[in-house]
């Protein structure tokens, strides 16, 4: 169990039982669309942008809160869910962490009140998983900042007001903040996942970006960009784990309702032994999320890189795991189109993939083992 402070504890309890009163009855019905009521509500709530400064709307608390209420929702609505962890873990936060004054004013506040998102902006159809081979450039022009490339896989930018672009300036990698209504910015096409969800790619030709939207430039400020990734896989972890306790929700209670050969379903040894195995893959992921997550926060730093990769890394697996062994356990019911389970075999899928495919989370693993050796056991 978590050791929570009574505020956190407060937050958790209160979102599960808004999520069951408010959320259940429309979960899985979203099909692909932002739960935009459910986003107002969160925001009239004081929910949204829960680790997000108060002088920006938000609820000033740490990160740890802002995955609690991922999981809580998540446990009830995945799509609730997902808004949350975008929106609380990947680009809002990049401009809190890194940007001017004036963009923090600009753009958290609209978010945390529920009016807009922003998206994040980094693979390009030559570059994924290897960012210093994107093309996306800022240059100096007359002393101005004008950017150009190509972005796609973005998520969200029907509904986002703008991106935190990832790109290259002449002295090294960095982030900016661009507006999608920025003269120059042309939405090219419009792709649709497994899970329904649309993602977009994007040109941006002569895009004059203003000083102020610069959040990171040069090798150090761009190390710190990725030192910040480790909060979107922690998040993205909390986010899988979500799902995962959503499924094994439902096939407990199938289990339990389904008869055959004149009992409960849930009587069989076979059954049994797979709610038991799905409840320790995802007890053990939730411990190695928080585990990364509370001592990043006990001691006031980003997390460490190997404690995130195998967070990220694991609860991708199990998210996955998980959810087709409930699938498995409602039989033909839960390989139907429309039910919540075979939506969430899709939605879990992505997990493998965002912030960190399998295989860098691997690399990173590998890395940090060879250059510092075994993990204390402190």
């Amino acid at each position: 169990m978590l050791s929570l402070t009574d505020e956190q504890r407060m937050v958790l309890e209160t979102l599960e039982d808004l999520a069951h009163s408010e959320f259940e009855e429309n979960a899985f019905t979203w099909e692909g669309e932002t739960p935009w009521e459910n986003i107002e509500l969160l925001a009239d709530q004081g929910f949204l942008g829960i680790n997000i400064g108060e002088e920006y709307g938000g609820g000033g608390m740490d990160e740890l809160a802002a995955m609690l209420t991922i999981e809580a929702v998540g446990e009830v609505c995945p799509d609730t869910a997902q808004y949350l962890y975008e929106q609380q873990m990947v680009a809002p936060r990049a401009i809190e962490m890194f940007g001017s004054e004036a963009v923090k004013e600009e753009y958290l506040p609209k978010v945390t009140a529920g009016e807009t998102c922003i998206a994040v902006a980094i693979s390009e159809p030559e570059s994924g998983s290897d960012v210093a081979s994107m093309n996306t450039e800022v240059t100096e022009e007359n002393g101005e900042l004008v950017l150009n490339g190509e972005k796609t896989w973005v998520s969200s930018v029907e509904e986002s007001s703008a991106a935190v672009v990832w790109t290259k300036f002449p002295e090294g990698m960095g982030t900016v903040v661009m507006d999608f209504d920025a003269a120059g910015v042309d939405v090219a096409q419009h792709f649709t996942n497994m899970a329904d969800h649309r993602q977009t790619q994007f040109y941006m030709e002569d895009v004059h970006i203003p000083e102020e939207n610069v959040l990171t430039r040069g090798p150090d400020g761009f190390k710190n960009q990725l030192k910040a990734l480790n909060w979107e896989r922690l998040g993205s972890s909390t986010f899988a784990n979500s799902m995962a306790r959503n499924a094994l929700g439902k096939a407990l209670d199938y289990a339990e309702d389904r008869e055959q050969f004149g009992q409960p379903i849930g009587d069989f040894q076979g059954i049994e032994w797979k709610l038991a195995d799905m409840t320790k893959q995802l007890e053990a992921s939730r411990a190695l999320t928080y585990r990364a997550a509370t001592t990043a926060v006990e001691q006031g730093r980003i997390p460490d890189r190997m404690g995130t990769s195998i967070a990220k890394l694991f609860s991708s697996e199990i998210a996955e795991s998980v959810v087709s062994e409930a699938l498995q356990i409602h039989g033909a019911n839960g390989y139907q189109q429309g039910h919540p389970l075979e939506y969430l075999y899709r939605l879990a899928r992505a997990r493998r993939i965002a912030a960190g495919t399998d295989e860098i989370q691997k690399n990173q693993i590998a890395s940090v083992l060879r250059d510092d050796g075994l993990p204390s056991l402190t």
